[in-house]
C-alpha cells in the first residue's frame, strides 16, 4: 500500500467567497462575534453556530478541508475546548477578539495572523492598575486556566484520533461506498488533525507569551511576586507536554499552520492506503 494525498480541492470562486465573508465579517465586528461561556468554551448559541458554518463554507472555497458530515459528539467537544487557545490570550480588544473568532472559525484562514510573543504583555501592562502585584497575579491566572484546560483537551483529542483511526480502518469494508464518501471522511480526519496541531501551537505560543510577559515585568516592576508565576509557567510547559505524542511533529506544517519561514502551503495530512 502506498500513501497518496487528497484529491485536488476544486478551484476557489472568488465572487462565492466574497459573498461568503462580507456579511458575517461585517456583523462580526460591529456585533462583537467573540462570545465565550464558560471553561474557556464558546457560548452556546445562534450567533457562534452562524460563525463557525460560515467558516465551514468559507475553508471549502479556500480549497481547505471541510466535510459535509455531521460532528460526532467528541468532534464538537474538541471544537469546544480548542476555542481558548484559538483567542487571543490578552483578549481585551474587541476588534482583534472578533477578528481571532473568524480565524477560528475559519471565516479567515489561520495563516495570516502574525505572531506577536510582546500582544500579550503589551496589552497586560497597559492596562490601568493601583498595585503591580496585580499584573503578576493576572499573569499567573491566565497561566494557570490553560495549563487545567489543557489535560481535558488532549483526553478527548485523543479519543478523536481514535475513533478517526477506525474510520479509515473501516472504508475497505464498506461495500457501496462512492468517491464523494471517501473524500468527506478523509477530510474529516484531516480537520481534526489539523484543530489538534492548531491548538498545540497556540498552546506554545500562548507560553511564549507568558514567559516574555514575566520577563519584562521583571525589568519594569520587579517584585518577589515573579518566583510563584514562575513556577506556574514551568507547570504549563509540562502540561503542554500531553499535547506532543497526539501528532508527528510536522503536523502544523503538513497544515499550513506553520514553518521555517512563515506561512506555508499546506501539504496532505491524511492518505488513505
Amino acid at each position: 500500500m502506498r500513501e497518496r494525498p487528497l484529491p485536488a480541492p476544486a478551484r476557489p470562486r472568488p465572487l462565492a467567497l466574497l459573498a461568503c465573508l462580507a456579511l458575517p465579517a461585517s456583523l462580526a465586528l460591529l456585533g462583537a462575534c467573540a462570545q465565550e461561556g464558560d471553561f474557556g468554551r464558546p457560548r452556546a448559541g445562534a450567533w457562534n453556530s452562524l460563525v463557525d458554518a460560515t467558516g465551514t463554507l468559507a475553508a471549502r472555497e479556500r480549497g481547505e478541508p471541510a466535510s459535509a458530515y455531521p460532528l460526532t459528539d467528541e468532534e464538537r467537544t474538541l471544537r469546544d475546548r480548542a476555542w481558548r487557545f484559538l483567542m487571543p490570550a490578552a483578549g481585551r480588544d474587541a476588534f482583534l477578539d472578533a477578528l481571532a473568532n473568524l480565524t477560528r472559525a475559519r471565516v479567515l484562514p489561520p495563516a495570516w495572523r502574525p505572531v506577536d510573543v510582546a500582544a500579550y504583555h503589551d496589552t497586560l501592562i497597559a492596562e490601568p492598575f493601583r498595585s503591580p502585584v496585580s499584573r503578576y497575579r493576572r499573569l499567573s491566572e491566565d497561566a494557570t486556566a490553560d495549563a487545567r484546560l489543557i489535560p481535558p483537551f488532549a483526553a478527548v483529542a485523543a479519543r478523536v484520533n481514535d475513533a478517526d483511526a477506525l474510520r479509515l480502518r473501516s472504508l475497505p469494508f464498506v461495500k457501496v461506498l462512492d468517491d464523494a464518501d471517501v473524500r468527506h471522511a478523509a477530510m474529516r480526519v484531516a480537520e481534526n488533525r489539523c484543530l489538534i496541531a492548531w491548538v498545540r501551537l497556540e498552546a506554545g505560543a500562548r507560553a511564549a507569551g507568558y514567559r516574555y510577559a514575566l520577563e519584562h515585568l521583571l525589568i519594569e516592576v520587579p517584585g518577589p511576586e515573579a518566583l510563584p508565576v514562575e513556577r506556574t509557567l514551568a507547570a504549563l510547559d509540562g502540561r503542554r507536554a500531553l499535547l506532543d505524542p497526539l501528532l508527528p511533529p510536522d503536523a502544523a506544517l503538513r497544515c499550513g499552520l506553520a514553518g521555517p519561514e512563515g506561512p506555508v502551503a499546506a501539504l496532505p495530512i491524511v492518505t488513505k492506503d
